[in-house]
């Protein structure tokens, strides 16, 4: 049988979300302890990160564990012809857990059932990203005071915005509302509009980005538009900057509401919205490390009191 592993945000009950949540809540308050010490986490990056890679290294270097892996698959057996069999497998010899990021959807479900010891998925291509999903949810709670009843408007790369993906069932246990904002070419897939179907979500989906679409929103989610996902260049040039946020799109919109982005970001939010109080998105970005750590103990088996 295959140890729990996190692969897909769906993988996780509302409870166990909420108790991650928890524990990371107690990070916060106690970022440095000893509960890692004896173990040994792999990070294998077999695409680029910056804040996925570094929060998960942190984590784990703030609680006294131990680190290898690479950040390059151009420095891993990958590009001698090794397989992701062999790679996990490997691995797996020398860690107690796995922490990988790759371009195939449906890798990291593979690795999970193959490897002898816990897998969490830092993104497998556009598919899904759960501890980005975890850490906008404890920041969604800790700026709204809750998770239920919330208006969610997602702006941008809807079509291969893994994130979005996994925030969409995230928040599916706690009653949301979405606006969809997209041009035509990156809408929302028609299997997460069936998912919200089934579960009883409303949303609506927009391709104008205006005033309107925010006001009545309690979070406002930005994402880039990923020119790494795209394979015709031309494409990609025709939507890479249709969407801007600008400081004072903000100025009817409720007291309450936050700008989130999943970062790294490029032009879609404008340098003047970094000093409105509603931006929150590099507070977002250090919640990571909190909810990684509790991830990480979770899949261990390592109780935080």
């Amino acid at each position: 049988m295959s140890p729990k592993s996190l692969v897909n945000i769906g993988d996780y009950s509302k409870e166990d979300i909420l108790r991650i949540l928890q524990t990371a809540a107690r990070f916060k308050e106690n970022t440095n302890r000893d509960l890692l010490q004896g173990k040994v986490c792999a990070t294998l990056f077999f695409e680029p990160s910056t804040r996925t890679r570094l929060s998960f290294e942190t984590a784990v270097n703030r609680l006294s564990g131990r680190i290898i892996g690479f950040s390059d698959a151009a420095t891993s057996s990958s590009t001698k012809g090794e397989s992701l069999k062999d790679t996990i497998m490997m691995v797996s010899n020398y860690a107690d857990l796995i922490i990988m990021r790759h371009h195939l959807e449906g890798s990291a479900r593979y690795a999970s059932e193959i490897s002898p010891v816990p897998v969490i998925n830092a993104g497998d291509g556009s598919n899904q990203h759960p501890t980005q999903t975890l850490l906008d949810l404890f920041t969604i709670y800790e700026t709204q005071g809750t998770l239920e009843n919330l208006a969610i408007t997602v702006v941008g790369d809807l079509k291969y915005g893994r994130a979005v993906h996994s925030l969409i069932q995230g928040l599916s246990h706690f009653n949301p509302s979405f606006h969809f904002v997209a041009p035509e070419e990156l809408a929302i897939p028609d299997k997460y509009k069936a998912f919200c179907d089934k579960k009883g979500i409303p949303y609506r989906e927009y391709t104008e980005f205006s005033s309107g679409a925010i006001n009545g929103s309690d979070i406002l989610y930005m994402t880039r538009v990923q020119k790494e996902r795209f394979t015709d260049l031309m494409e990609y040039e025709k939507v890479k900057n249709v969407y801007v946020l600008h400081n004072d799109m903000l100025n009817d919109s409720k007291e309450n509401l936050k700008v989130l982005h999943p970062l790294p970001r490029v032009k879609e939010i404008s340098q003047d919205v970094d000093d409105n109080p509603k931006a929150y998105y590099f507070q977002q970005a250090k919640n990571g490390m909190y909810v990684r750590q509790a991830v990480i103990c979770d899949l261990l088996g390592i109780e935080v009191e």
